[in-house]
């Protein structure tokens, strides 16, 4: 008999140890670290976010409801008393009728922006240096501005020399001792420090229309202010609505430009310095704070109109 075959054995390769659960383990670790990390990094914000926004926010309310001087440990609750005291006297609501300037002026600084922005968003010479002069005013400090300023209006003044090297003598006048000339003079101040700021959010809104839209126009014949009318101006409509909510919060809030070149006199006080005066000149620190929380109020009210009308352009703007 002939031998019998001699089985071919198969050496099968012997799997190596699950390394699944291990690493799904170190996964998760690592995963915990950086959640750990993220909410570590998110302690000290909301700390700050919480001490300088949300507890005086919360202390205001609660002193509106006082009558308190401020220094007072044991001040009296009154409930609704400073509210009624805020729109029962006309000297504190009549504050309000400065702010007008502002808006105008508001309008004005959105109007010339939206100029410059047209024009420097085309091919023009120098343009990078316009672009440069218009935005630089925003860059300064509003104190150092309004010190600026107020040698600029003062008699004898800048202005009043350029206006005397134009021949020009019969316009000048006492810009900031004026009750007719200072808010128009101060608002011409607030035109001239944040036109830049709207230059540049136009220009960026211009500039993020596709140029295959120009072109197409071009070919088509229009000229610069059909380019303008049919094409910038829809492009850019998110952005002109919600710079003319910012404008009308911004001239409820004037306060910087004021206090400094006049400190609220000859007429020039508005609301918000007459919030501060109420509460550290008169010592009437309830009834300041009522002010505030009304400012407040009303600027939720501005947000609230923006977010209920122009939420579809927020949305495509953003």
């Amino acid at each position: 008999m002939g031998a019998m075959p001699t089985a071919t054995l198969r050496q099968h390769p012997v799997a190596p140890p699950s390394t699944r659960a291990p690493r799904r383990a170190g996964g998760g670790r690592r995963r915990a670290q950086r959640r750990l990390i993220i909410a570590l990094f998110l302690v000290a914000p909301l700390l700050l976010l919480i001490t300088f926004t949300y507890v005086p926010l919360v202390n205001v309310f609660r002193y509106s409801l006082w009558e308190w001087d401020g220094l007072d440990r044991n001040p009296e609750n009154v409930g609704l008393e400073n509210y009624r005291e805020v729109f029962s006297r006309s000297e504190l609501i009549g504050v309000f009728s400065v702010s007008l300037y502002y808006f105008f002026g508001a309008f004005i600084q959105m109007a010339a922006a939206l100029y410059f922005a047209t024009v420097l968003s085309f091919n023009v010479r120098f343009r990078n240096l316009f672009k440069g002069i218009i935005f630089f005013p925003h860059l300064i400090n509003g104190v150092a501005i309004g010190f600026i300023f107020l040698y600029f209006f003062q008699p004898d003044g800048v202005l009043d020399s350029l206006l005397g090297l134009g021949g020009m003598e019969s316009l000048q006048q006492y810009w900031l001792g004026d009750r007719t000339y200072v808010n128009y003079s101060l608002a011409a101040v607030s035109i001239w420090r944040y036109t830049g700021i709207n230059f540049v959010i136009f220009l960026g809104a211009i500039q993020s229309i596709p140029s295959e839209l120009y072109e197409a126009s071009s070919i088509d014949g229009a000229n610069r202010w059909q380019q303008f009318r049919y094409i910038i101006l829809p492009g850019i409509r998110p952005v002109i609505g919600l710079l003319t909510i910012l404008a009308i919060s911004g001239a409820i809030n004037v306060f910087e430009i004021p206090y400094v070149i006049t400190g609220g006199a000859n007429g020039s006080t508005t609301f918000v310095i007459q919030t501060v005066q109420t509460a550290f000149q008169s010592n009437k620190v309830g009834l300041a704070s009522a002010m505030a929380v009304v400012v407040l109020v009303l600027v939720l009210v501005i947000a609230v109109i923006q977010r209920t009308f122009f939420k579809d352009e927020a949305v495509q703007a953003t």
